[in-house]
């Protein structure tokens, strides 16, 4: 990501968000642009909502996709999840309009452009939002999901999966999701530096 502007108001970002063709994230005076995304990132992004928009389908929980913003209200920064998913009201901020503040799951699917930064200063940021109890990061390179599972004393314990036979536990909405439909339809690099495939795609 780089730096658009500095020296940016919130009102200024939210006029800019709601005509310009490119998400930005916004955090203290500073607009970033947004990369976009790969074919294979659309399309695990797309097989999560599908997934996750199913088997909740009954349930008060609301699953979204990267047109949602968000704001960490702990920290400050406007971003847009991949996916992110709120368990019953919606609550918005009070500055930035059609900005959502208390989800209960968000997920990034990896990229080689914002990979460190989603693992690191991203998730820092995400784990300050007094709401979340689960931070998801797929990757789009190889058969791989960790999950990221807040505890009571607010420590983060780890699990992942990396087998498409496999399925992943959200313990937070008491669910679980097949890792072959994560990933159906996706065309792994066969240049990866780790394999979970024998083949280089996923059964349809």
């Amino acid at each position: 990501m780089s730096t658009v502007l500095k020296g940016i108001t919130l009102s200024e970002y939210e006029a800019r968000e709601r005509t310009s063709e490119v998400k930005s994230e916004y955090y203290r005076g500073e607009i970033f642009a947004m990369a976009g995304g790969s074919a294979n990132h659309s399309l695990i992004a797309a097989n999560v909502v599908r997934e996750l928009g199913n088997v909740l389908k009954e349930r008060p929980c609301r699953v979204f996709n990267s047109d949602l913003r968000i704001k960490v209200e702990e920290s400050g920064l406007y971003t847009y999840p991949d996916v992110t998913v709120v368990y019953g009201p919606l609550e918005y901020d009070v500055d930035v309009s059609q900005t959502v503040t208390n989800p209960i799951v968000l997920i990034e699917v990896l990229s080689d452009t914002t990979e460190s930064y989603d693992r690191g200063t991203k998730a820092s940021h995400y784990r300050r939002i007094s709401s979340l109890r689960e931070l998801i990061l797929i990757s789009q390179k190889e058969a791989c999901i960790e999950v990221y599972l807040r505890q009571a004393d607010d420590a983060w314990l780890l699990r992942d999966a990396r087998s498409l036979q496999d399925q992943i536990r959200l313990e937070s909405l008491d669910v679980s999701l097949s890792i072959n439909e994560i990933y159906r339809g996706v065309t792994f690099d066969p240049d990866a530096s780790s394999r979970s495939l024998s083949s280089g795609e996923v059964s349809p």
